[in-house]
């Protein structure tokens, strides 16, 4: 998979599979090769697929040859550069900063946890850069590649932990 931004908007792109073009939204900050915590911005460069979430409590039926774990309610993702649990998934509540994996926007229904910044790990390098589901005109999101959940539920079956997605320029 390849992620490259929209001619004319940086902070949407286009994902490439095979010989399909997907539409996608990018960070409001666009893509940058040095991400930051807090820039908003996309990294730039090759990542693996490591695991993937979906909310259970939400009917769709997804297929996929990566494991679907269920989120619970209380599931969170550390953003506190200084907490020692930086970019690592964690219980809520948390005493650093932590965002709530189980969210009301429908955002989260499918989330594919990206291989930044998380082997090896820098503090302040960026946390909690995802694959999930896209706002409606695909708003930017906060680092993460969106889609349509019509587009995630064509392309989950044929996704598996040895899939790269490579963001260029």
């Amino acid at each position: 998979m390849v992620v490259r931004p929209r001619p004319g908007d940086q902070r949407q792109g286009l994902l490439v599979v095979g010989n399909r073009v997907l539409r996608c939204a990018l960070g409001k900050g666009g893509i940058r090769s040095i991400k930051r915590e807090g820039d908003g911005a996309t990294p730039l460069g090759s990542m693996r697929l490591l695991s993937a979430f979906v909310r259970r409590d939400h009917p769709r039926r997804l297929v996929s040859r990566l494991a679907l774990d269920p989120f619970r309610p209380g599931d969170g993702w550390c953003d506190a550069a200084g907490d020692r649990n930086y970019n690592r998934p964690v219980p809520l509540p948390y005493p650093a900063s932590a965002e709530r994996m189980r969210r009301d926007d429908h955002l989260y229904d499918v989330v594919i946890v990206l291989d930044a910044n998380i082997r090896p790990r820098r503090r302040g390098m960026g946390s909690a850069i995802f694959f999930h589901l896209a706002r409606p005109g695909y708003a930017p999101t906060e680092g993460c590649v969106a889609i349509h959940p019509r587009d995630m539920q064509w392309l989950l079956p044929r996704l598996s932990s040895r899939t790269v997605m490579t963001v260029t320029r």
